[in-house]
């Protein structure tokens, strides 16, 4: 065991533009980093078994969470409980660097949530 940062972690994209770091990846837990530019969102999704919380580090985000949209700043943090429809986006005009952690790790465990909500 060694400390791990984002210059050791595994690194990987998504979304064409969007940073991800696998700081922990383990079957029954998964701690990533991810960095998200203005602008930038994830597809509307639920996962069936994990559970997950997202913790943003810095800049805002706006979580959407079963059709309430919540804006998480620095420090602040948000439970999506499986099942969950939901998906963060970056409204702001800065980058946002955040934590998701899930619990049992939702690598396979994710499918598109039907019904977009309105923006």
């Amino acid at each position: 065991m060694r400390p791990v940062d984002i210059a050791s972690a595994r690194h990987y994209t998504w979304g064409g533009n969007c940073d991800g770091w696998h700081l922990l990846d383990v079957p029954d837990l998964s701690v990533i980093q991810e960095r998200m530019p203005p602008g930038a969102a994830e597809v509307r999704h639920r996962h069936l078994r994990a559970r997950q919380f997202f913790r943003v580090l810095d800049g805002e985000a706006a979580l959407e969470l079963e059709g309430v949209v919540h804006v998480l700043r620095a420090g602040d943090g948000l439970h999506v409980p499986p099942g969950a429809a939901h998906r963060m986006r970056n409204a702001s005009t800065a980058d946002v660097r955040f934590l998701v952690i899930s619990a049992p790790h939702s690598h396979g465990d994710r499918e598109p949530a039907e019904l977009e909500p309105p923006q």
